[in-house]
């Protein structure tokens, strides 16, 4: 397995390498420039500003400097947040995108995964058919629209919850659970259909032959084999939900780091999008490393190849 995970972090530096590359590539071929506005400065100031940040120098400079910088764990300085490097900024906003992240996986785990089994296994009953519409509601009516609906009922006409801002627990439910929604709904849909084909396979039969209790066939057995695709899922959702979710955070208000990321676009802040993107980008090819690995402890038939 050592090989294995040398050979995987050497692709993920590679890939990483790749992300950089193409950012910065396309941040320097978007018509106009950081500093181009509605309001257009003068031109000795946005000399000044160019100068200050480097930007008069030639397109390959600019780039093995960043890549220097990368490399030294400097993202750069925010063009448009005066005196606020992207670190700083990273780091303000992912404790909030990360809280509200690890909430709405709880969500979808504790209850996707187990209406997903209830469903497998009352195939064709009236609760197979519930938990279906549920998950088909979950899967068709987009998070801003239950966000909207949340927020005009909790807030708006009962105001047992606040509207938006991130301060208390009561300020993480309503973005948590539309965060939550689609993710929850397709878990379930996806738990469902894999416990239903692994129950169905020969090794399930013969341990229920033997005599073993049905919680035993259902939990050691059935569902450790059902997770594979499972946890194929969550692990590229996991980065995404961690590193902020650009619409949830933009309706209920929360400092996270999507929300400074849409931010960012509108105000063609290039070197806090390129910051934000392969901070995105570490984590997911951290995650898919992580999803690779748990193969091996989830199915013991997986071997890696040394």
């Amino acid at each position: 397995m050592g090989r294995y995970i040398v050979k995987r972090l050497i692709s993920m530096i590679i890939t990483l390498f790749f992300i950089v590359t193409i950012t910065f590539i396309l941040m320097h071929t978007i018509p106009g420039g950081p500093f181009t506005g509605e309001k257009k400065l003068p031109p000795e100031i946005e000399a000044a500003l160019n100068e200050k940040y480097h930007l008069n120098e030639p397109v390959f400079v600019q780039y093995t400097t960043y890549l220097k910088n990368i490399l030294k764990g400097d993202l750069g300085p925010s063009y448009q947040v005066k005196g606020e490097t992207v670190n700083h900024i990273i780091a303000q906003t992912f404790p909030a995108s990360a809280q509200l992240g690890v909430i709405a996986i709880a969500i979808i785990l504790l209850i996707g995964v187990p209406l997903g089994v209830i469903a497998a296994l009352k195939q064709g009953t009236w609760i197979d058919s519930g938990v279906m519409f549920i998950a088909i509601l979950g899967v068709t009516i987009p998070s801003f629209v239950i966000a909207t609906l949340m927020i005009y009922v909790f807030a708006v006409k009962v105001h047992v919850l606040p509207a938006a801002r991130w301060g208390t627990w009561k300020h993480m439910i309503m973005p948590s659970i539309a965060l939550a929604s689609y993710s929850f709904a397709f878990i379930a849909r996806l738990t469902r259909s894999s416990m239903l084909e692994v129950v169905s396979q020969d090794y399930i039969r013969t341990a229920r032959a033997k005599g073993l209790s049905e919680t035993i066939v259902i939990f050691k057995h059935a569902l450790k084999n059902a997770l594979i695709p499972i946890v194929t899922y969550i692990g590229p959702l996991a980065a995404g939900l961690l590193t902020g979710s650009f619409v949830i955070e933009k309706i209920f208000a929360v400092p996270g780091l999507g929300r400074s990321f849409v931010e960012s676009i509108t105000n063609r802040d290039y070197t806090l999008i390129m910051g934000v993107t392969i901070f995105y980008a570490v984590f997911l090819v951290g995650m898919i490393l992580v999803v690779d690995l748990l193969y091996g402890f989830i199915d013991p038939r997986i071997k890696y190849d040394d």
